[in-house]
């Protein structure tokens, strides 16, 4: 038997509105098919999609499903795998050979077939994502919205296109047809001064034949959008010269295409007389005589560069919106996995003493497994959806494997140098995004020094004004220098500015400086930039220093390794433990015994509601954030503080949404050491029952 779906239906299915007579276009709706031969799975997952801005369209078998496919066009196709007759890879291959259903995105639903190798079928047959039986609804609607979302913006940025497209046809087809009816030069110089004087529009002849593309402008406005006069384009082939290379194949397979559609759309890249590359929207027909015999191309151009650039921005931001969904999708379950794999690491850790060699690799499966959490928490700041992570941080010990990674980063043409001051203070920064930082400045240094160079890293105490005869010193100074190109003022004034970018397309998203800048605002610092043409460029962060006494980057760091100082014995004191994933209870449930505390668990609110009403002794309560059901950990905390306001409360978490707020409580990100758990169960316990037992 197939298993089922295994989530409560959350709504009903939707159904297409009758349409109504308006003027305007009806707004871009987007259609799922969803095939699954078992009805009770199709009428859970249409419950769990129901929306009323989609339509679901669901099919009991390949047949239909194919039907379907060629009938309406769709943003996701949900294809379960087993199926009688035909299975969802021989649909998916179908459906992806045929032209009008290829970029159509498939999403597998199985609850078999789990295994790499149909895995790697499914994704050979078409597949863009797996969703595993029995599925989470929050899983398959967050995965189902992402594609949504992009169908929706896709079409509507197609809408736009061909309604303008339209237009500017149209507008040819009119001027066309009242140039033909007069004498030609003075038809066109009518025709400029009382249509397009002022406007970013140029007209223009060519011959309608051979690979003669001399342009002879009929309208001044050409000198305005591209620096060149309209002699020079008729003197020479200005037009090609100027073309921009990669463009050239492409441009000239459409114009041999003119003679037999008549008309011919181009939009190129084409460098004006100062160097800036404009996007150019050439539209052309052929002109013929009284019997209708070709004798030349009439053409228009159209400076649409500012559109192009609005369409990047909006490319931009879909991805950041994508990657900001894929990554809070994924974090929390990643980083609970991450989370059992260091749990056990230290449990097994605990019980090798002795063992170097056994020691050293349980240290380096730690490091590792710390350097998967640091990646997801880059991914999810990048899309501004995770707080920063501060600690201690040594320069001393720091800057050199900065360092290193800089020299494989930045190539062998690059002379890096580091210069830092003695007996440095620590500063107080989340460390993997003060490294993506450094790498980023270092990075737009090496393209800046195309034919190399050498950037030099300085790191110096910044001295606040004296007072009474004896220095203070507040913060530490960061500075990052290269002896590439430079910057105009103009682009200085802009550097820090989002989507702002001097790179080609394609080669700069104008995204890492303004980050840079918010991580340095973030972390209660300034950042500055100093640079002209041909001098170079130099980059000063300064950084408030750390300001509580004797604080130090050993005492948070969770990758050193437990020491004497953080052994604790629970004494038998009760924990309760709630967490709804069985392997990330058990892996805590084994530390806290492990620890020699009494260990209650359970799985969600309700079953720790109880346990607190039946268990009088427990002296803390640990809890995970994000659980099924009404309530998660927040609220949970909330109702234990009104019961009983004394009991120390514990949260952690793999992933904060936006609106969750854990002000007032502490809170252990997911993957934690157990020396950082035994040292925030130290202040807990300590400030509730008085200081614990110390081995």
């Amino acid at each position: 038997m197939k298993d089922g779906l295994s989530f409560l239906p959350t709504g009903t299915g939707s159904s297409a509105e009758p349409r109504s007579a308006r003027t305007e276009p009806d707004p871009v709706r987007a259609k799922i098919l969803i095939v699954d031969d078992d009805q009770r799975n199709l009428l859970a997952a249409s419950e769990v999609l129901a929306d009323p801005a989609i339509d679901l369209v669901l099919a009991n078998s390949p047949e239909e499903a194919l039907r379907q496919a060629l009938r309406e066009d769709f943003a996701l196709i949900l294809l379960d795998v087993q199926m009688p007759r035909m299975d969802g890879y021989e649909v998916a291959s179908l459906i992806r050979s045929r032209s009008r259903t290829s970029r159509v995105p498939i999403l597998f639903l199985t609850a078999h077939n789990k295994e790499d190798i149909h895995i790697f079928r499914g994704y050979s047959a078409g597949a863009v994502d797996y969703v595993f039986k029995p599925i989470q609804p929050l899983v398959l609607k967050s995965k189902v919205d992402v594609f949504v979302d992009l169908y929706l913006k896709t079409a509507e940025i197609q809408r736009k296109a061909a309604a303008e497209k339209q237009l500017l046809l149209e507008n040819l087809r009119v001027r066309g047809e009242k140039l033909a009816a007069e004498q030609a030069l003075r038809r066109r110089e009518e025709h400029q001064a009382a249509v397009l004087r002022g406007l970013p529009i140029a007209l223009y002849t060519s011959p309608f034949s051979g690979d003669d593309r001399r342009l002879h402008f009929t309208n001044d406005s050409i000198e305005r959008i591209t620096g060149f006069s309209r002699e020079a384009f008729a003197a020479s082939n200005l037009w090609g010269e100027q073309l921009e290379p990669d463009d050239r194949d492409r441009i000239s397979a459409d114009l041999s295409t003119v003679s037999e559609s008549g008309a011919v759309t181009l939009e190129y890249r084409w460098r004006n007389a100062d160097g800036r590359e404009r996007h150019i929207l050439d539209q052309i027909v052929i002109n013929g005589d009284e019997n209708g015999t070709p004798v030349e191309l009439f053409g228009m151009w159209f400076d649409v560069t500012e559109r192009k650039e609005l369409e990047l921005s909006l490319q931009h931001a879909s991805k950041l919106e994508a990657v900001g969904r894929l990554t809070g999708g994924i974090a929390h379950d990643f980083n609970n996995m991450l989370s059992i794999v260091i749990g056990n690491l230290d449990l097994v850790k605990s019980s090798l003493s002795g063992n170097e060699k056994a020691l050293r690799r349980i240290e380096s499966a730690i490091e590792g497994a710390h350097r998967c959490a640091e990646l997801t928490s880059r991914l999810l700041a990048f899309s501004r959806r995770s707080p920063l992570q501060p600690r201690a941080l040594d320069f001393t010990s720091f800057i050199p494997g900065l360092i290193k990674l800089l020299e494989r980063t930045l190539g062998e043409r690059i002379a890096i140098s580091a210069d830092l001051e003695d007996g440095l203070p620590e500063v107080c920064v989340d460390h993997a995004q003060f490294e993506a930082a450094l790498i980023n400045l270092a990075v737009n240094a090496r393209d800046a020094m195309p034919d190399g160079g050498t950037l030099g890293i300085r790191i110096k105490r910044h001295e606040a004004v004296a007072q009474e005869d004896s220095e203070q010193v507040h913060s530490v100074e960061i500075a990052v220098t290269d002896s590439g190109t430079g910057m105009s003022p103009a682009i200085l004034a802009r550097v820090f500015e989002p989507f702002f970018t001097t790179k080609e397309a394609g080669k700069g998203t104008g995204l890492g400086l303004s980050m840079v800048y918010g991580f340095v605002q973030q972390s209660g610092g300034t950042i500055a930039v100093d640079s002209n043409p041909d001098q170079g460029t130099r980059f000063v962060i300064t950084l408030p220093v750390l300001a509580k006494p004797g604080f130090s980057s050993e005492e948070i760091d969770p990758g050193k390794a437990p020491g004497p100082q953080n052994a604790m014995n629970g004494a038998g004191r009760a924990v309760l433990v709630v967490e709804d994933d069985a392997d990330v209870r058990f892996t805590v449930v084994s530390t806290f015994e492990a620890l020699a505390f009494k260990v209650f668990s359970a799985q969600d609110v309700d079953e720790a509601l109880r346990l607190l009403q039946i268990e009088s002794n427990i002296s803390l309560v640990f809890s995970d954030v994000n659980m099924p059901g009404a309530m998660n950990g927040i609220e949970l905390g909330h109702i234990i503080r009104q019961r009983w306001p004394d009991m120390p409360i514990l949260l952690s978490s793999g992933y904060l949404q936006e609106d969750q707020d854990t002000n007032g409580f502490s809170l252990l990100q997911k993957p934690y050491r157990a020396t950082e758990l035994v040292e925030t169960l130290r202040g807990l316990l300590s400030n509730a029952h008085g200081t614990m037992p110390i081995e």
